[in-house]
């Protein structure tokens, strides 16, 4: 089920990933970056067409921060505070 779309802003964040009204709920989310797209507007290449981070939400009320660093031929991600 898509929740939500987005882009990143020029800061490469995705600050309203979420609706204010969205009812988070427990579980296993996935969150799925264009990397090919992003690449493809700057005129380059790039060997992961997207990047899929998934994640387990065990508590709601817990603030999630999910960086995503990328290049173009590998990504990382962790949790951020």
């Amino acid at each position: 089920m898509v929740v939500f779309i987005s882009l990143t802003n020029e800061d490469g964040r995705c600050p309203e990933l979420l609706s204010l009204d969205y009812d988070f709920q427990v579980g296993v989310y996935r969150v799925v970056f264009g990397t090919g797209d992003y690449y493809k507007s700057q005129g380059k290449t790039c060997f992961y067409p997207e990047a899929q981070i998934i994640f387990d939400v065990n508590n709601t009320e817990e603030h999630y921060h999910i960086p995503l660093l990328l290049s173009p031929y590998s990504y990382t991600t962790y949790r951020g505070s």
